[in-house]
C-alpha cells in the first residue's frame, strides 16, 4: 500500500475527522445491511484506543445539500454506538455550532458523529469554503470511505488538500485487494462482469481484457453481445445503441489476452413477476415473447470450472434479477462455485455483495468490496480522487 495509513500517523490526543461510507440500506428507519459500519469499525476503535478524539463523517442518500430528516444519522450514530459498546455523540448539523461544541468538548478516545454531510449544499460542489469549515474541527483527516472515493467532494478530496491526509484500514484493505486483482494476481485470473446494461461495463472490460484470463459476460448486458452476433434476443433488455461497442469489444477480445465468453445457456420467461414460469434455452434460440432473467444451468457449470482452476476470481454485478427467487439461480451457483474454490476471490460491492450474503456464502470470499461505482472506476483503471489525493508513505508518523 504506497498511501500512508493510520499506522504512519500520531492521532493522540489530536482531534481526527474520520470519513466513512456509512450509506447503508435502510427500511422504515431500521438499518436492513450494515456492513459497511461493520467494516469501518477497525479503525475507529484503533483510533479510539490510540488515544484519538474521532469526529466521523458520512452520508446517507441523496438529499441534494438539503435537509431531510427521513436521511438522518441519528440512527446510524446509535447504531455505530450498539456496535462500539460506547457512547457516540452526534452534531445536528455540519461544521455548524454544534458541530464547533462538539470539536471543542469530545474527549480522548472518544468518538463523535456529524450530521448528514450532504445535507450541506457545498459537500458535493467541493466548495472550498465548506471544506475549510470542515477542516476546522480536526488537526489530521483519516479516510476510510472506499464507496464515496470516486466523488470529488468537500469531505473526500477538498478537505484532504487542508489537513494531513491518510487511509484508513478499510480503504487500506480495499486498495490492497483491487490493486492485486490488476496488478500482480495470481494466474490463471478471471473475471465475471455482469448488470444489466454494457454502457456501465464497457470501461472495466476493456480494460480487464488484457490482464485477465478468461472474461465471463452475465446479466442482461450479454444480450447486447448476442445482438452484435447477430441473434435475436425476443423481449429481452438490448441498449441498442451500444449493439456496436458490444460488436467492437468482442473484436478486441479476438486480439488480447482475455477469452471472452457469453453464456451458452440462459432462463427466459414471458412476464417477470415472482410467480412466473421460467425456462432454460441456448443463447441463439430464444423465443420472440421470452425475456432473459438469469444464465442458465449449462453456463454456471462453464463457470465454474473456470473459476475452480483460477487462482484468482473478481467478479462485479449480478447475473440475473437476482431479487426475485426464480432468477436469482445463477448468481447462487456461481457464488457457491466461488466460495468452494482456492483461488483469491474479489467480489464487487453494491447489488452482488448483496446478493453473496443472501447466497449464504459471504464469509468464504476472501474479499467483499463496500464499494459500487468506485470499484467499478478502479477496476476501469481511473484514478479515484479521494485516494489520489492521500499522504504517500515515509516510513515516518506525521
Amino acid at each position: 500500500m504506497p498511501k500512508a495509513t493510520i499506522d504512519d500517523l500520531e492521532v493522540g490526543g489530536r482531534r481526527v475527522l474520520l470519513r466513512v461510507d456509512f450509506n447503508v440500506p435502510m427500511r422504515d428507519g431500521a438499518i436492513v445491511d450494515d456492513l459497511r459500519i461493520r467494516e469501518a469499525l477497525p479503525t475507529i476503535r484503533t483510533l479510539s484506543e490510540r488515544g484519538a478524539r474521532t469526529i466521523v463523517v458520512a452520508h446517507l442518500g441523496r438529499p441534494k445539500g438539503k435537509v431531510d430528516e427521513s436521511l438522518t444519522l441519528r440512527p446510524i450514530a446509535q447504531h455505530l454506538a450498539a456496535s462500539l459498546g460506547a457512547g457516540v455523540r452526534f452534531a445536528g448539523d455540519v461544521g455548524g455550532e454544534e458541530s464547533q461544541l462538539m470539536a471543542a468538548q469530545i474527549g480522548i478516545g472518544e468518538v463523535g458523529m456529524l450530521e448528514n454531510v450532504r445535507f450541506e449544499p457545498g459537500e458535493e460542489r467541493n466548495d472550498p469554503e465548506f471544506a475549510r469549515r470542515l477542516a476546522e474541527l480536526a488537526d489530521v483527516y483519516v479516510d476510510d470511505a472506499f464507496g464515496a472515493a470516486h466523488r470529488a467532494h468537500a469531505s473526500t478530496e477538498g478537505v484532504a488538500h487542508l489537513l494531513p491526509a491518510v487511509a484508513g484500514y478499510l480503504m487500506a484493505k480495499e486498495l490492497d485487494a483491487l490493486s492485486s486483482v490488476l496488478n500482480n494476481p495470481m494466474r490463471p485470473l478471471v473475471a465475471i462482469v455482469g448488470g444489466a446494461k454494457i454502457s456501465t461495463k464497457v470501461a472495466v472490460v476493456e480494460h480487464l481484457l488484457d490482464r485477465v484470463d478468461v472474461l465471463w459476460i452475465g446479466g442482461a448486458m450479454a444480450c447486447t453481445f448476442y445482438r452484435a452476433e447477430g441473434v435475436t434476443t425476443g423481449r429481452s433488455l438490448v441498449e441498442e445503441e451500444e449493439i456496436p461497442t458490444a460488436r467492437r469489444l468482442l473484436d478486441i477480445a479476438r486480439h488480447t489476452r482475455g477469452r471472452l465468453e457469453l453464456p451458452s445457456d440462459v432462463v427466459v420467461t414471458d412476464e417477470i413477476k415472482t410467480e412466473s414460469s421460467t425456462a432454460v434455452t441456448r443463447w441463439d434460440s430464444i423465443p420472440d415473447s421470452g425475456i432473459v432473467v438469469d444464465i442458465g444451468p449449462e453456463s454456471c457449470e462453464r463457470i465454474a470450472a473456470d473459476v475452480a482452476s483460477a487462482g484468482t476470481v473478481v467478479w462485479n454485478g449480478p447475473l440475473g434479477i437476482y431479487e426475485i427467487e426464480a432468477f436469482a439461480q445463477g448468481t447462487r451457483r456461481v457464488a457457491r462455485a466461488l466460495a468452494g474454490t482456492t483461488a483469491y476471490t474479489v467480489v464487487g460491492g453494491g447489488d452482488l455483495a448483496a446478493a453473496v450474503q443472501d447466497a449464504g456464502v459471504a464469509d468464504k470470499i476472501d474479499h467483499i468490496s463496500t464499494g459500487g461505482g468506485a470499484t467499478i472506476e478502479y477496476l476501469e483503471g481511473r484514478t479515484l480522487p479521494g485516494v489520489a489525493v492521500l499522504m504517500e508513505r515515509s516510513g515516518t508518523a506525521a
